[in-house]
């Protein structure tokens, strides 16, 4: 290795771009104008067989219903509740393919079993079929498990933009900007929403290596946590920040410099954070540095109770978010887009606790080789997700479900197309391609 020893493998961002970063946000979050983002290439898509899958399905553009309200029932959960949870070893279990050429009939025949077993382990692994090796094959699949599609939880965030937008289908974290970051274990939500289920499809695996997708137990995770670490943070909480704004600049401003900071904070507070419908609140200091503004969301639970089953999970982003954990493995995200997680009442974990909670999260991860044509399906309560850096092209893409098509309310909002796609489009465009 070229690292220093004791150097993060998180290096310092290049400040230049940091501080530009911030008002190129602002100046997008701000406008109403849709016309300043031009659209970006689109990815080559395969319509082949069209005829036979895809001509009655509806352009779902404008159509995709916002992603459901978290479902919170964490108050009574116990360490010596978690300690007694029993669940299948295996996760993901698999599901082959009989032959490979089995079409949208199979998964409306089989439906009732898969989503048994996707209850029963919390994660299914469909191999083997040449059905999902295209968008629309993808989309037929779905759909002949009655999968009702839903926007991202974090939809305006920029993160990820659409592979195929008629059909509902995000691209997965394949930027060749971000092959060097590994994303570490989370579910897909915010203390504000959370998707039911999500599906992630491989079109083309990491061409010269790297890419695996991780994926691990949260009822596995909060049962092997140390009784005191897990009983300190159900006492505690938690609150994630998920982004920084470095201001230092204003502390030559002399008599200035509170009013300064006052006015950038309410600024972002009032008219840019409500943008992100995440509930964020706007704090200087919270990690020690005066003068960074910090986005924080809402005091959360770190453990909650599956919505159906009522089995006790660890609900926690923080083996991703925290920046301990970050900065000791590969990543490159710039300042502005570095999270950090806080107890409750903004008190910092011991790096003790980060290595005990990273340490059973390893080992509970799988690490799930996927081919052209592979499927995860997953409970996005029930289990956690990540990716491991790669090199080379790589194609994989994902689409969130609300539920079943049967659950979706009579009166469920689709209006999504404005501001949320242009929100999505713009960050993605001037902020994460930029670094």
């Amino acid at each position: 290795s070229d690292r220093a020893a004791g150097e993060p493998l998180c290096k310092e961002q290049n400040p230049k771009k940091a501080m530009v970063a911030w008002p190129i946000l602002l100046g997008v979050l701000a406008s109403g104008a849709r016309g300043l983002v031009p659209a970006s290439p689109s990815r080559p898509t395969s319509r082949v067989g069209a005829a036979t899958l895809a001509d009655a399905a509806s352009d779902l553009t404008g159509q995709i219903p916002d992603c459901p309200a978290t479902v919170w029932n964490a108050d009574d959960i116990t360490v010596a509740e978690a300690a007694k949870i029993k669940v299948p070893a295996e996760c993901p279990v698999e599901w082959a393919a009989p032959t490979g050429s089995e079409g949208p009939a199979y998964f409306r025949q089989e439906r009732e079993a898969l989503m048994a077993d996707l209850t029963k382990y919390g994660c299914v692994w469909l191999r083997g079929f040449e059905l999902m090796r295209s968008e629309d094959g993808f989309r037929s699949f779905y759909e002949a498990l009655e999968l009702d599609p839903c926007l991202d939880p974090i939809h305006t965030s920029g993160l990820r933009a659409f592979a195929s937008q008629p059909d509902a289908i995000y691209e997965e974290v394949n930027k060749q900007s971000l092959r060097e970051h590994f994303i570490g274990l989370h579910q897909e939500s915010t203390h504000k929403k959370t998707a039911k289920y999500g599906a992630f499809v491989c079109f083309q695996p990491a061409t010269v290596r790297g890419g695996e997708f991780l994926i691990a137990d949260a009822a596995k995770i909060v049962r092997d946590l140390d009784p005191e670490v897990l009983q300190r943070f159900i006492d505690k909480k938690i609150r994630i920040s998920v982004s920084n704004l470095d201001m230092d600049f204003l502390a030559a401003t002399g008599p200035l410099k509170e009013p300064l900071m006052e006015g950038a904070r309410t600024l972002i507070d009032k008219l840019v954070a409500p943008k992100f419908d995440m509930d964020l609140e706007m704090i200087y200091g919270s990690d020690g540095k005066p003068y960074r503004l910090q986005a924080v969301e809402k005091t959360a639970s770190p453990v909650n109770r599956h919505p159906e089953t009522g089995l006790p999970l660890w609900f926690c982003n923080i083996h991703n978010h925290a920046r301990y954990l970050r900065d000791n493995r590969p990543c490159n995200v710039p300042e502005v887009g570095m999270t950090e997680v806080y107890f409750g009442d903004l008190s910092p974990i011991s790096t003790s606790d980060l290595d005990h909670i990273n340490a059973v999260s390893q080992k509970h991860i799988a690490h799930i080789p996927m081919q052209p044509g592979d499927v995860l399906l997953c409970d996005n309560y029930r289990v956690l997700h990540g990716r491991d850096i790669f090199e080379g092209d790589r194609y994989h893409a994902v689409t969130w479900f609300g539920g079943s098509r049967s659950d979706r309310p009579t009166d469920a909002d689709t209006s999504n197309s404005r501001p949320g796609d242009f929100l999505n489009k713009a960050i993605n465009k001037f902020l994460v391609d930029s670094f």
